[in-house]
């Protein structure tokens, strides 16, 4: 993701396109809330409304918000692409009339080469478009390249392993990423099929994770309703109200009509405190077990069933962007239940490579349910 670079005393203000976008963004939601009424203000205001009208002024807000994120990333690249027309037009003329490079591709053991790479691919069923987290970027294995693999899908991938859904939203890398991916796809003279979105499970796991649960010991153990409300009711439903919005805006410019968009909802995990590779040294996670046993839940059972509870309400806060008039051509693929829990004998370790993400077998199985959809 593209972050704001971090400026020296006396540089101008706004200075790169992350500080721009930042602007920019704060500048629509100033304008959203009022016209002209301070931040403080309005955050006063939506505090003192009831939370069901909060809500739906704050998920209003997202859709407009998400609109003009992407209206400001395409006229952004308007002006790149105007100077890459010159620059290329200019290294055309400059360039001699056969190079080097060409005349050795030219030759009829480097066609046959590229003959039986494209007959060992095979053809494709079409191209799409990919945005997200780690479960659409993962070392070796993840959805994508299962979707590509096992499925013969081409995927234009702008996902970043330990992305947030709020990074995503409200960074403005994501979405700069994507719009350039759907105009390396025009060039090429084709249509994507769909837009794939992964996002969430880094706004509730890590080394926050233990605020959404109550003590093991408390009379009021469990989920922290409100704390868990807070984050998957507010913040990631309106988060991802503010991208679908914007890739949406995205696609309606650039190919003039909406894709179809698939969202995803993660699996139940087992939180046996397994990372990467284990979670040695600098490699991630552990990102559930530390916070179950800061909170005293030793019991691994009673963590799985936490974490089901969990994961059913992120999937229920999917559903209900995804009901928004706006997003009807929205998909929310249902993954729960798709790869084993069961602990005796260890068996789900056949499915789940770690806490938080699938062995291969589990994520082709994942990519299967992706495409039965597509």
């Amino acid at each position: 993701m593209a972050t704001s670079r971090r400026r020296k005393p006396g540089a101008p203000a706004a200075a790169d396109a992350g500080d721009r976008f930042a602007a920019m963004s704060r500048a629509t939601l100033d304008a959203l809330r009022g016209g002209g009424r301070s931040a403080k203000a309005g955050k006063a205001a939506g505090r003192a409304a009831p939370a069901a009208p909060r809500l739906a002024a704050a998920g209003a807000q997202a859709l407009a918000l998400g609109r003009s994120q992407a209206q400001w990333v395409i006229d952004e690249r308007e002006q790149r692409l105007a100077r890459r027309a010159v620059n290329v037009a200019a290294a055309t003329r400059a360039a001699p009339a056969k190079s080097a490079l060409a005349r050795r591709l030219a030759t009829p053991a480097a066609a046959a080469a590229r003959a039986a790479v494209a007959a060992r691919a095979g053809p494709s069923r079409g191209v799409l478009i990919a945005e997200g987290d780690s479960w659409f970027d993962y070392p070796f294995h993840d959805v994508l390249k299962a979707l590509d693999d096992e499925f013969g899908w081409d995927v234009e991938c702008v996902a970043h392993k330990g992305d947030t859904v709020e990074a995503m939203a409200y960074g403005g890398g994501q979405l700069d990423d994507f719009v350039r991916a759907i105009e390396r796809v025009i060039r090429r003279g084709q249509v994507p099929r769909a837009i794939l979105l992964s996002g969430g499970g880094n706004d509730v796991a890590g080394d926050w994770f233990g605020m959404l649960l109550n003590h093991r010991n408390s009379p009021v153990g469990g989920l922290n309703a409100g704390v868990v409300d807070g984050v998957l009711g507010q913040r990631v439903r309106v988060a991802y109200t503010t991208i679908l919005a914007a890739v949406t805006a995205a696609c309606e410019r650039l190919l003039g009509a909406p894709l179809p968009i698939l969202v995803h909802g993660y699996d139940h995990p087992v939180p046996d405190g397994r990372g990467v590779l284990g979670g040695w040294g600098l490699l991630p996670g552990p990102w559930l077990a530390p916070g179950f046993l800061q909170k005293g839940y030793d019991e691994l059972g009673e963590r799985v069933a936490l974490a089901r509870e969990l994961i059913d309400r992120f999937h229920a806060t999917l559903a209900a962007v995804v009901a928004m008039p706006a997003f009807r051509h929205v998909t929310l693929v249902d993954l729960r239940g798709a790869l084993s829990t069961d602990l005796a004998g260890d068996a789900y370790r056949r499915w789940w490579a770690n806490e938080l993400h699938p062995t291969r077998e589990g994520f082709v199985k994942v990519a299967g349910m992706f495409d039965a959809r597509l």
